[in-house]
C-alpha cells in the first residue's frame, strides 16, 4: 500500500538525503502475535507471494531499524521484521528473562506462527548472535543467513563502549538530545537522519522527558542476560549449512576482520564482506553500502 503518511514523507526525505533510490515506499502494517506468553509486535512489509524473509535488529534497537533495507529487497521478498522480547513495542518479559534460549523459543514459535518456512534469515549484533545459533540449531527452516557484524567472539572494547552507552542517563528532553548523544559516539550518522530513526526507539513519559522503549532491566548495570558460551557459539556455527553471508562494518569496534575471518572459515561456503564508512549498526550507518554488499547474495541464491 503507497501512503501519503508522514512515515511514508520521512522515508523518502531520508532516503534522498542518504542518495538511496527506493523502488517504492510502502508502510508496514504493524502486526502482533501471542507466543510464549508474551506479545509479540511485527512489521509486515507484504508480498505475501514472495519467499519469505525475516529481520533481526540489535540490542536496544527495533523493528524498525530496517526500514530502508526492507523496502529496497521487498519486490523480491515477503519481508518481516520483529521486535524481540523486550524491545520496540514488545512486551517485556516479566521474569527478566533475556537469554539467548529464550529468544531462540521466540524466534521459533514466531516463524510457526505466521506460517515462515524455508525463509531467508537476516540479524545485526544480538539479533545476529541470534541468527547464528538458530540457523545452527534449524537447519531445515532457514534458506539463507545474512549474519551482521557478530560472531562467536567479539572485541571486549566494543562491548565495553556499548555497554557503557546503554546504561548512561536515560531520560533526556527531546528525541533530538537523544541523537546527539548517540553522535559523540557514531560519527556515521547525521542528526537528521538520527532524529528520523530514534522516534521509534523512544518514548515520551508523563514528566516530558523521552527515554528508551526497550526494557529497562536491559540498560541496569550489572545485568548480563545470559547469551550461551563460546564453545556452543562456535558449534552453531560449524552447524550452518545454507548459504551464509557474514558482513562486518569496516570500521566496527565490536568484530574485528580476525573474528570476521575466523566465522568464515567456520560457516562452510560462507562469504565475508566489508561496508565501508560503516561502524557495528551497518544497515544504518552506511544503508547504501549494506544493500550493495547483500543484494548480490541474496540474488545468487537457488
Amino acid at each position: 500500500m503507497t501512503t501519503t503518511s508522514d512515515y511514508a514523507k520521512e522515508i523518502t526525505r531520508a532516503a534522498a538525503e542518504m542518495g538511496l533510490r527506493l523502488p517504492l515506499v510502502v508502510e508496514p502494517h504493524d502486526k502482533s502475535v501471542t507466543v510464549n506468553g508474551l506479545r509479540f509486535h511485527y512489521l509486515d512489509w507484504g508480498n505475501e507471494d514472495k519467499p519469505p524473509m525475516l529481520l533481526l535488529h540489535g540490542g536496544a534497537q527495533t523493528a524498525h531499524s530496517w526500514d530502508f533495507f526492507a523496502l529496497a529487497v521487498r519486490p523480491d521478498f515477503h519481508v518481516v521484521a520483529l521486535d524481540q522480547r523486550g524491545h520496540g513495542d514488545s512486551q517485556w518479559a516479566p521474569d527478566g528473562d533475556y537469554s539467548l534460549e529464550s529468544n531462540q523459543r521466540d524466534i521459533h514459535s514466531f516463524v510457526q506462527e505466521i506460517g515462515f518456512d524455508r525463509f531467508v534469515l537476516v540479524g545485526l549484533s544480538m539479533g545476529g548472535r541470534n541468527t547464528l545459533v538458530y540457523t545452527g540449531t534449524h537447519p531445515e527452516r532457514v534458506r539463507a543467513a545474512v549474519i551482521v557484524d557478530v560472531g562467536p567472539e567479539t572485541r571486549r572494547e566494543g562491548r565495553r563502549q556499548i555497554r557503557e552507552f546503554v546504561t548512561t542517563t536515560d531520560e533526556m528532553d527531546s528525541v533530538e538530545a537523544f541523537a546527539r548523544r548517540v553522535m559523540e559516539r557514531n560519527p556515521h550518522r547525521k542528526l537528521p537522519q538520527l532524529v528520523g530513526s530514534l522516534q521509534w526507539n523512544l518514548k515520551q513519559l508523563p514528566n516530558g522527558k523521552w527515554t528508551w522503549k526497550y526494557d529497562k532491566l536491559l540498560r541496569t548495570p550489572g545485568f548480563r542476560p545470559a547469551r550461551g558460551t563460546v564453545e556452543d557459539l562456535w558449534a552453531c556455527a560449524r552447524n550452518i549449512a545454507c548459504p551464509t553471508l557474514i558482513v562486518r562494518g569496516g570500521d566496527s569496534l565490536v568484530l574485528d576482520r580476525e573474528g570476521a575471518e575466523h566465522l568464515q572459515q567456520a560457516i562452510r561456503g560462507s562469504h565475508l564482506v566489508e561496508v565501508t564508512n560503516a561502524g557495528h549498526t551497518v544497515p544504518g550507518d552506511n544503508p547504501l553500502g549494506f544493500e550493495a554488499a547483500v543484494k548480490p547474495f541474496l540474488k545468487g541464491l537457488p
